[in-house]
């Protein structure tokens, strides 16, 4: 079994501070943590735990008020089972929807990387004034992060090819 741990060795453990490990105690995030006869906290293995497992709820954005709630819960023991479990669906539901939101914006990004890429072979094949139109267009943020690339940029070429017949370029 793990020895207790001071709240030092915690801290440089989680790469917590130490002033935000009171926090966590005062604002009831961590059970009240066993102390020494001088007062100094003792972290047992099980405290340890618990706090990784607050990390987690924090690092994946549920509010501090919200984590608070859940501790209070898990206080109360075996009849908050399924509040507990309600509220930790809700958030990965939570979770969920905000990895989706990043997906989709990284489409986008990954897009627009490879539209530059494009772009930038394409104007060195290309004459200096060719270079200077595709400047002023600059990429589109597509909304649909499926349209590849080179059928982005074929579009605006097609669209360039037809304004330059028009003499509107």
């Amino acid at each position: 079994m793990s020895k207790p741990l001071t709240i030092g060795q915690v801290a440089a453990a989680t790469g917590v501070t130490t002033h935000t490990l009171r926090y966590y105690e005062q604002a009831g995030l961590l059970r009240a943590i066993g102390r020494t006869q001088a007062g100094h906290r003792l972290y047992s293995p099980a405290d340890r735990d618990w706090l990784q497992f607050v990390m987690r709820l924090k690092a994946t954005g549920m509010p501090i008020a919200s984590i608070q709630a859940f501790s209070e819960l898990r206080a109360q023991g075996e009849a908050t089972y399924d509040a507990r479990r309600e509220m930790l669906a809700a958030h990965r539901n939570e979770v969920l929807a905000r990895i989706d939101d990043l997906q989709a914006n990284l489409a986008a990004i990954t897009d627009k990387i490879a539209w530059y890429e494009t772009a930038a072979r394409d104007a060195a094949r290309h004459d200096e004034d060719a270079q200077t139109h595709r400047q002023e267009e600059d990429s589109p943020w597509i909304s649909e992060p499926t349209q590849s690339p080179t059928s982005a940029t074929r579009s605006a070429t097609t669209s360039k090819t037809a304004m330059r017949k028009a003499g509107k370029s």
